[in-house]
């Protein structure tokens, strides 16, 4: 167990690889950095560390589909052997809706990912119809 495993945050995907979900308006308290990150915002954070920003706006959905699939199979990659965070403004609807996807290339079935997330990670994460659709639909489309 590495000091990765014990932050508030960490879900352990059915491949076993881990990811931090959480929200930039939350104090990182103790957690170390990632190495890694996927900011959905709609504005670009621009952290001082290595990150893909993806153009997603509050209860909506991403700009680019295939920029967010993009974003999120390097952050499954990169969960392999690195601290990987996903993160939103509060980490519950977008952070919630791109863990779902990530769930699914774990190999969770898209329609039950929207429930893995929510057992998982958070109750309340994926917060709009759109975004439970997406999830089901974003790896299809985002090739």
């Amino acid at each position: 167990m590495n000091q990765w495993d014990l932050i508030d945050g960490v879900v352990e995907l059915p491949d076993g690889r881990r990811l931090r979900g959480t929200g930039l308006r939350r104090p990182r308290r103790d957690a170390p950095p990632p190495d890694f990150a996927v900011y959905l915002l709609g504005r670009d954070p621009r952290p001082d560390r290595e990150y893909r920003w993806v153009r997603w706006r509050d209860f909506r959905l991403p700009d680019s589909t295939e920029q967010a699939v993009a974003a999120l199979r390097e952050a499954h990659t990169r969960a392999e052997s690195e601290r990987v965070e996903i993160a939103c403004g509060g980490g519950v609807g977008r952070t919630g809706t791109a863990l779902a996807v990530l769930a699914v290339l774990s190999g969770v079935a898209p329609d039950d990912a929207v429930a893995w997330v929510r057992t998982h990670y958070h109750r309340r994460a994926v917060e709009t119809r759109h975004q439970k659709r997406w999830v089901v639909t974003a790896l299809t489309r985002g090739r």
